[in-house]
């Protein structure tokens, strides 16, 4: 092991801006990051995958070791995925200003719409009531889960979750944080905002 970053009790985007800033120091190696969350675990470990670093996790009590090999290629071939470059930002569990139920019709037809497309967005970002979307109880389920398959990466904001009491609720997708929302969207060369 090269490295150690202990990040237990750190709140997001603590651990993945440290984890970071630790892989650029390195040129190849194995970088170590413990968390105590699962918010934490899953956002370093999307973070360590986007870098193209092998990713594995060990599970000890209430804490996660995060083992990133930097040097290696991950796993996973992420070339096979047929999502293109592009992100939504969908910031309300309806689309557009005005009646709330015909928003309500225009988000599902148009998330129906995307699952159809043969060009999936690459990302899926859900920020204030729009995490709504990915939650027990959403009429999009299947579509996002559609979505997922073709390799669209669905990303729900913590804090946002949190504020309306659905973290546990989540059913499709990952908690991410704001530091790895913004990665996300620099990384994108198209950005659509609902």
């Amino acid at each position: 092991m090269d490295k150690q970053l202990d990040m237990r009790g750190v709140s997001c985007p603590g651990p993945v801006i440290t984890t970071k800033k630790a892989l650029e120091e390195m040129e190849a190696g194995e970088l170590v990051t413990i968390v105590n969350n699962e918010a934490a675990r899953d956002n370093v470990v999307r973070f360590a995958q986007s870098q193209n670093c092998l990713v594995r996790v060990e599970e000890q009590g209430c804490d996660y070791y995060i083992h990133i090999s930097k040097g290696i290629l991950a796993a996973e071939d992420k070339c096979c995925k047929t999502a293109s470059n592009s992100a939504y930002l969908i910031t309300s569990d309806k689309l557009g200003k005005g009646d709330d139920e015909l928003g309500s019709v225009l988000i599902r037809s148009l998330l129906y719409s995307l699952a159809e497309s043969e060009d999936a967005p690459g990302v899926l970002i859900f920020m204030n009531s729009g995490v709504k979307l990915v939650c027990e109880g959403s009429p999009v389920l299947a579509e996002l889960k559609a979505l997922e398959k073709k390799g669209t990466e669905l990303l729900a904001c913590g804090t946002c979750l949190d504020f309306f009491h659905l973290k546990e609720k989540l059913c499709v997708g990952s908690i991410s944080n704001m530091y790895a929302i913004v990665e996300k969207i620099n990384e994108t060369t198209k950005i659509i905002s609902i």
